[in-house]
């Protein structure tokens, strides 16, 4: 078993590679009653065509699937629901899909021995029919109609659909009722046998443990599997310039929202040194300390402040900046007014190590809540992102690479604006 440890943060990460390739990770926390487990495996909504390990042709699975499978693996073959028997017991239990990946997650105080055996039997055990995928597929409907209706997830959305021209991240999680309704059993099982095999998945158990205990409990609920070989995972080649500059829809809201999205189009991997220095620079421009802020707060531009993240995978990367406000338009041009600002005269050094310690102190900060630093340890993993590698990268942060990325991320041609009025 690897330890992994940062002097830092006072935390030790215990990484084991089990026989049958799945990755756990397991970091102990005295004094605490709370356990946390959550099982992740790398597929998300973006990895609708891939070729399967062993085989030479690739297979094309309708949009959605990674998402049914998550609503379709807590039905049991004996007519229970995992989700019923883990509230039962007390045990608050979850799962989410993401463009990149898909997760399984208990929270418990009491019966965790219970809770994570039924996780891993029921993450373990499909069971699809025909029947019970007919039901499901009216049940993903109602949802897909209902995000539909939602002013949020349309604004977002469009701003996907205006930054990107093929690749699916512009395509909603749970697909289309038309895609859906494709999906079948043999589709399920298909996409299950390729990617919940435990070399393809990593586990991550927080809470008041001994590393080498909770090994052995991991090891009497696994099931045996043959260790698989890489997914050949395929994306659509993604033109450099943005589809649309802009979108406008008309929905039900009291004052106009509004998503500003900026399409990164450079082939090279992201890392943790780079999204911290995206973070930074997010922050100096538009955080409540910015210039900018001060002056749209004292107008009354913004209804609400600005929210932004930099939103980031092995096939697209791209900034979100979201709001609600009387004008969305004249905030686009003042956002534009204020990189156009810092592109020429650059970030000067003493802004950008404020910002930089804070952003650190925010960091140090989600290693106290068990959740978060479980949830962030799965994403990065699945991301290649090693455990500790964001709070050890910022040593080497410094003004020069965060003026380079300044001018290379943010430029004009590459903004998008979709407001819903």
């Amino acid at each position: 078993m690897q330890l992994i440890e940062n002097l830092i943060v006072k935390e030790k990460i215990y990484v084991e590679k089990m026989k049958n390739g799945l990755t756990v990770m397991i970091i102990p926390r005295e004094n605490t009653n709370k356990k946390y487990a959550i099982i992740g495996t790398h597929f998300g909504s973006v990895d609708n065509e891939f070729v399967v390990p062993g085989e030479e042709k690739s297979s094309k699975i309708p949009d959605g699937v990674a998402h049914f499978l998550e609503h379709k693996m807590f039905e049991q073959e004996n007519g229970t629901n995992s989700l019923d028997v883990l509230s039962n017991i007390g045990v608050d239990a979850n799962a989410y899909t993401t463009n990149d990946y898909t997760a399984y997650l208990i929270d418990a105080t009491n019966n965790f021995d219970e809770a994570f055996k039924e996780l891993m039997n029921y993450v373990q055990h499909p069971y699809f029919t025909d029947e019970n995928v007919k039901k499901e597929q009216g049940i993903i409907e109602q949802e897909i109609n209902m995000y539909e209706d939602d002013p949020g997830t349309r604004v977002y959305m469009e701003a996907l659909k205006c930054m990107y021209s093929e690749s699916p991240v512009r395509i909603d999680i749970a697909g289309s009722v038309q895609s859906i309704n494709e999906i079948n059993k043999e589709i399920l099982y298909n996409c299950y046998n390729t990617f919940y095999n435990p070399s393809n998945m990593c586990l991550v158990i927080c809470g008041d443990f001994k590393a080498e205990e909770i090994i052995k409990k991991v090891e009497e609920n696994l099931v045996e599997k043959e260790l698989q070989g890489d997914i050949q995972r395929i994306y659509p080649k993604e033109p450099k310039e943005v589809k649309n500059k802009e979108s406008e829809k008309v929905m039900n809201v009291s004052q106009p929202i509004f998503v500003i999205g900026i399409k990164e189009n450079s082939e090279e991997q992201v890392n943790a040194k780079k999204v911290l220095t995206v973070e930074i620079i997010l922050e100096i421009l538009l955080g409540k300390s910015s210039e900018l802020y001060k002056k749209m707060y004292e107008n009354k531009d913004l209804i609400v402040p600005l929210d932004y993240d930099y939103e980031f995978s092995q096939s697209y990367s791209h900034i979100i900046i979201s709001s609600q406000a009387k004008d969305p338009k004249k905030i686009f041009e003042e956002i534009k007014k204020q990189v156009k600002k810092y592109i020429e005269s650059g970030i000067h050094e003493e802004e950008f190590e404020r910002i930089k310690k804070k952003i650190y102190g925010e960091y140090v900060m989600q290693y106290n809540d068990i959740d978060v630093i479980s949830r962030n340890l799965l994403a990065d993993h699945f991301k290649g992102i090693k455990p500790f590698e964001f709070i050890e990268e910022f040593k080497s942060l410094n003004i020069n690479y965060a003026n380079e990325i300044l001018r290379k991320m943010f430029k004009e041609e590459n903004m998008v604006i979709s407001i819903v009025k």
